[in-house]
C-alpha cells in the first residue's frame, strides 16, 4: 500500500490518531449523501398526506439531520469540529418501492473534507423517519447509506460511479 493510501487515522504504532490538518489549505469543500427508508404504502402514504399522528415527520426529520450533521465530531471519534456554512436535506418520495430518499448535501470552507457529516445527516434522518413511524410500521428497513460526491481540498472532485449490471 502506497504511503499515500496509508489509513490517516492510525499512527506508525497502530495507535489512533486525529489527523493533523494544520498545514491544509483552506478550501471549499462539499459533499453529497444519500439513504433510503423503505416502508409500507400505507406508512408512506400516511407522510405523504400529513396525516401522521406525530405530525410532519419530514420537518423533524429534517431538523434531526442538519443537527446530527452539526454534532459529527461528538458522535465520531476522530472527525474533526467543523464549521459547517450549508446543510440541506431533501425528501424523495418512492412510489415504485415504498420507500423515502434522503440526500444530504454539507458544505464548507475548511481544511478537512465533509462526507462523515453529509453521512451522519443521512442516518440521523432515517432513524428519526423511523423512529417517528416505528409505532405503525416496526418492519421498515434503512438502506444504501453511501457518500455520492465530494468536492475540494487535494483529492478534488469525486463522484460515485454506479456500477451497471445486466
Amino acid at each position: 500500500m502506497s504511503q499515500d493510501k496509508m489509513l490517516s487515522h492510525v499512527n506508525q504504532q497502530g495507535e489512533a490518531n486525529m489527523v493533523d490538518v494544520t498545514d491544509k489549505l483552506v478550501t471549499q469543500r462539499v459533499a453529497y449523501a444519500h439513504g433510503k427508508v423503505l416502508m409500507s404504502p400505507q406508512t408512506l402514504s400516511l407522510i405523504n398526506n400529513k396525516q401522521h399522528a406525530k405530525g410532519d415527520v419530514f420537518a423533524v426529520a429534517r431538523i434531526a439531520g442538519i443537527q446530527g450533521a452539526k454534532k459529527c465530531s461528538d458522535l465520531i471519534p476522530l472527525c474533526h469540529p467543523l464549521m459547517l456554512t450549508k446543510v440541506q436535506i431533501d425528501f424523495t418520495t418512492l412510489e415504485d418501492n415504498s420507500g423515502i430518499e434522503i440526500t444530504a448535501m454539507c458544505k464548507l470552507a475548511g481544511q478537512t473534507g465533509v462526507e462523515m457529516e453529509a453521512l451522519t445527516a443521512v442516518s440521523v434522518a432515517a432513524l428519526t423517519l423511523f423512529d417517528m413511524c416505528k409505532a405503525v410500521d416496526p418492519s421498515m428497513i434503512i438502506d444504501g447509506i453511501e457518500v455520492l460526491e465530494k468536492q475540494g481540498g487535494k483529492s478534488g472532485h469525486w463522484q460515485r460511479k454506479e456500477v451497471v449490471t445486466s
